[in-house]
C-alpha cells in the first residue's frame, strides 16, 4: 500500500509548480476521486499501487492545467451535480450567485400561487436551469443552447428534470414565448477577443470558445440578450446576466441605453468584484 499523505504532499507540490490556483484542494479531490472516498477520509485510506499510478497520471494532467472537472467528469453547482467534459463550459462558483438571484425571484412568484416561466439562455451544461427546476419545482423552465457539443451535455444533465431544452441562438430563441416569460437568465460569453492571453489556461485551452469570447468589447452577446429578453418578457419581467469584472458599468449600460428597462443594477461576487446585472422590463 502507498501512504496517502506522501502522495498528497508530492501532488500538491507538483500542482503548485504548474501554477494551479488551489493545489491542496485539487490534490485532495483527485485522490478522493481515485480512491472513491470522501476528502475527509483520504488520510486514513490505504491507496493501492494501481490507484497510486492512476492518481499520478491525473496529477500530471492537472499540473498541465487540464480542468479538474474534466478529470473527475463532474462539477458541483449549488445543490446539483453536473456531468461535464470537453465541449462544454465548466460552471464557476461565481455563477451560483446569479442562479441564486433568479431562484429567489422565481420562488417569490411561486409563493403567489403561480408557476413562474423562466428561460435560461446559453445554458451550457444546464447548471442554472437544473438548479431552478430543483429548487423551485413548480417553475416552468426553458433552456436554450447553440453548441451541439454543449447541447449533448445539457441533454444528459437535464434528462430527468422538467426543464424543456431547445437548440437555438440567444438572438432568435423561443419566439413562441414572446411576452409570456417572467424571468430570463443568462451566463453569456463576455470575454473580448483581445483578452485572449489573459484567460486562464483551464478556460482558454479547454472551454469552448463559443462560450468565452464575444466580439471586440466582449458585449456582442449581451446586446443580443438585451433584445431577446425585451421580446420574451412580460411587462415588469426580470432579466439577470453575468459579465466580466471589468464590465461593471459597460454591461448594465447595454440595458440602460435602450430606454426599455428600469431598476438596472449591478451585483458583486464573493470577492466584491462586479459580476452580474439585473433589470426590469418597463411596463
Amino acid at each position: 500500500m502507498t501512504d496517502a499523505r506522501a502522495l498528497l504532499r508530492d501532488a500538491e507540490a507538483r500542482l503548485a509548480a504548474g501554477g494551479v490556483a488551489s493545489p491542496q484542494h485539487d490534490a485532495e479531490v483527485l485522490l478522493a476521486f481515485v480512491a472513491d472516498v470522501s476528502r475527509t477520509a483520504i488520510s486514513i485510506t490505504d491507496i493501492t499501487p494501481a490507484q497510486a499510478t492512476t492518481y499520478e497520471a491525473l496529477v500530471e494532467r492537472r499540473a498541465a492545467r487540464e480542468p479538474l472537472q474534466h478529470l473527475t467528469g463532474s462539477a458541483h453547482f449549488r445543490y446539483v451535480e453536473l456531468a461535464v467534459g470537453p465541449g462544454v463550459f465548466v460552471p464557476r462558483p461565481e455563477t451560483e450567485l446569479l442562479a441564486g438571484w433568479v431562484i429567489e425571484a422565481a420562488a417569490r412568484i411561486a409563493a403567489e400561487g403561480r408557476a413562474p416561466v423562466v428561460v435560461d439562455l446559453c445554458t451550457g451544461s444546464g447548471a442554472i436551469a437544473k438548479s431552478i427546476a430543483h429548487e423551485v419545482p413548480s417553475a416552468i423552465v426553458h433552456a436554450v443552447e447553440l453548441s451541439d457539443d454543449a447541447l449533448a451535455w445539457a441533454e444528459r444533465n437535464l434528462a430527468h428534470t422538467t426543464v424543456r431544452l431547445t437548440p437555438g441562438d440567444v438572438a432568435t430563441a423561443l419566439p413562441d414565448l414572446d411576452k409570456t416569460v417572467d424571468l430570463v437568465v443568462c451566463n453569456p460569453p463576455y470575454i473580448p477577443l483581445e483578452a485572449w492571453e489573459s484567460v486562464a489556461p483551464e478556460a482558454r485551452d479547454h472551454d469552448p470558445h463559443l462560450a468565452l469570447f464575444s466580439g471586440a468589447d466582449g458585449l456582442d452577446a449581451m446586446r443580443a440578450l438585451e433584445a431577446t429578453a425585451a421580446r420574451l418578457l412580460v411587462p415588469g419581467g426580470l432579466v439577470g446576466a453575468e459579465h466580466a469584472d471589468a464590465q461593471g458599468e459597460s454591461a448594465p449600460g447595454v440595458f440602460a441605453a435602450t430606454g426599455r428597462w428600469t431598476d438596472v443594477r449591478d451585483h458583486s461576487d464573493f470577492n466584491e468584484r462586479p459580476r452580474f446585472l439585473t433589470a426590469r422590463l418597463a411596463r
